[in-house]
C-alpha cells in the first residue's frame, strides 16, 4: 500500500492539472463513454440506475446520509462510495465513526462485490497514468478490508 501511495504522490507531482483533467475525462467521461464506467450498477448489472443504486440509497437513508443537492452523479460512483466509507470509518459531519458492523455491512454490500474488479480495470486502463497507482491503492484497500473483516468475524 505504501508503494502504491508513493507512486500516486509521484504521479501527482509530475502531472499538471490540465493533464489530470484530460485523463479523468478520457477514463470516465469520454464519447460515447470513457474507458471505465465507475458505477456499481454498471459493474454489477451492465446498466446504470439499477438495483445496486436503489439499495445503496436505502442504506444511506438509514444512516442519515444523502447525495448533496449540487451533485448530479449517482451515489454508486466509486469515488462517492469511498468517501462514504471514509465518513463511516473516521466520522465526520458532526458524527463519530460508525460501528464496525455498520462499516462491514456497507463495505460487503456496496464495495466488495465490484471494487477489486473496478480498481484492477483502472490499473490496466490504457489511458491511466496518474490514475494507475490509484487503481493499485484501491485494489489493495479492497483486499485488505476483505481480509480484516474476515479476521474480525
Amino acid at each position: 500500500m505504501g508503494q502504491a501511495l508513493a507512486s500516486l504522490a509521484e504521479a501527482a507531482r509530475t502531472t499538471s492539472l490540465e493533464r489530470a483533467q484530460d485523463e479523468y475525462d478520457t477514463l470516465f467521461i469520454g464519447l460515447p463513454r470513457g474507458e471505465l464506467v465507475p458505477y456499481a450498477s454498471f459493474y454489477r448489472t451492465g446498466f446504470l440506475y439499477e438495483r445496486p443504486l436503489a439499495k445503496l440509497r436505502g442504506d444511506m437513508e438509514k444512516l442519515g446520509y444523502a447525495r448533496a443537492d449540487h451533485v448530479a452523479e449517482p451515489e454508486d460512483h466509486m469515488g462517492a462510495l469511498c468517501e462514504l466509507m471514509a465518513l463511516l470509518i473516521r466520522g465526520g459531519e458532526g458524527r463519530g465513526p460508525a460501528e464496525l458492523a455498520t462499516q462491514e455491512r456497507l463495505f460487503r454490500q456496496h464495495l466488495a462485490p465490484w471494487g477489486e474488479r473496478f480498481f484492477t480495470d483502472l490499473e490496466l486502463a490504457p489511458s491511466a497514468k496518474l490514475y494507475r497507482p490509484l487503481g493499485t491503492a484501491g485494489r489493495l484497500f479492497v483486499t485488505i478490508e476483505n481480509q480484516a473483516f474476515a479476521m474480525a468475524a
